[in-house]
């Protein structure tokens, strides 16, 4: 076993101590990575306050991850020490079923094993990357391009992927009309890639206080959520990704998509996500969900940003403010991303 230390929480109520923990010992086919930085996702406050169900602590969070190789096992083949890697959301799979074979290990059909807060193949209780070390099998590190720095390239495993998909899956591209539900971690991310996509990029978002920043990041319009402006804007998306938790008036947002368009809804509201057939059917429109994207796809979407100048937007903290994060988080208190420096654990 190898010591790292890390920071974790022992309670739903409690704050984060500082901590060692023990990584693996490195397999044949194992990569130990030196972390450089680690973001904070909102799921990781969810998981740690228990708000998704239960949590095995001791908690290590973490699933944005970069930093450089340190070591790697006698079978490795893709990586090699000196190496600049991501980890993002999932650090195993079964990768036998049809689901994983595919490059699709986010739906393995016995359940992918997430970075933190999952029990591993061999039973123990994965840890994430609020540490300054994690050991991960090579099949769930990501190579991480030079044209990308490691600080802004962390939340882009999480919040880069999540967005990414979607986007891809619905043809986003030049002649296309896409809308950005909300502009947060995930938002930002959405208008980033859009537009570099091509796509004529448009935020939705309850106020119009994030304005500047939407033109700044690319965005071609802001509206405001009010029903007199949705209204105008009857049958003008091709796609609309909804990225906020709290819950949202479906049919709302389905009556502005064209014929074929799609409303794809990448947030996690607690509350059910409902609507009538007749908006469905108008224009022929599709609701859908999605998650984050396979090893493959992810690869895929660090290349496109590394290529493209694409980026999160970050404030970078200290181990020691990883509490105070967490609230602002909650108040939207965050342009966009919190990225902690792991040389600070």
């Amino acid at each position: 076993m190898t010591s790292a230390i890390a920071y974790a929480l022992h309670q739903a109520s409690g704050r984060f101590e500082k901590t060692t923990i023990e990584r693996r010992e490195l397999g044949p086919n194992d990569v130990r990575i030196a972390i450089a930085f680690a973001g904070i996702c909102h799921s990781d406050i969810h998981t740690a306050r228990e708000e998704w169900g239960t949590v095995r602590y001791p908690l290590v969070p973490g699933h944005e991850i970069a930093g450089v190789v340190e070591a790697i096992g006698d079978a490795v083949t893709t990586h090699a020490v000196g190496d600049r890697v991501g980890v993002g959301c999932m650090v195993n799979s079964c990768r036998e079923c049809e689901n994983c074979l595919a490059g699709e290990e986010q739906y393995c059909a016995k359940g992918n094993i997430g970075t933190y807060n999952a029990v591993d193949l061999d039973g123990t209780v994965t840890m994430g990357g609020y540490s300054t070390s994690v050991v991960v099998n090579e099949h769930f590190v990501l190579s991480i391009p030079e044209g990308i720095a490691l600080d802004v390239a962390a939340p882009l495993l999480c919040a880069g992927i999540t967005m990414y998909s979607p986007l891809m899956r619905w043809g986003t591209g030049p002649g296309k009309k896409v809308a950005i539900l909300g502009l947060g971690g995930l938002g930002h991310m959405g208008v980033k890639l859009a537009a570099a996509m091509g796509a004529e990029v448009t935020i939705l978002s309850r106020t119009a206080a994030k304005e500047a920043d939407a033109t700044a990041l690319g965005a071609h319009h802001f509206v405001v959520t009010e029903p007199s402006q949705l209204r105008s804007l009857r049958s003008t998306y091709d796609l609309i990704v909804n990225t906020v938790s709290a819950s949202v008036n479906a049919e709302t947002y389905l009556s502005l998509l064209r014929f074929n368009g799609v409303l794809a809804n990448v947030g996690v509201s607690p509350e059910p996500l409902s609507t009538r057939f007749s908006p469905l059917a108008q224009n022929n429109r599709v609701l859908a969900a999605s998650g984050i994207g396979g090893i493959r796809e992810t690869q895929e979407m660090i290349n496109f940003c590394a290529a493209h100048g694409v980026g999160s937007m970050i404030e970078t903290i200290a181990a020691s403010q990883i509490d105070e994060a967490y609230d602002r988080v909650v108040a939207s208190d965050v342009r966009y991303r919190f990225v902690i420096d792991a040389s600070t654990f």
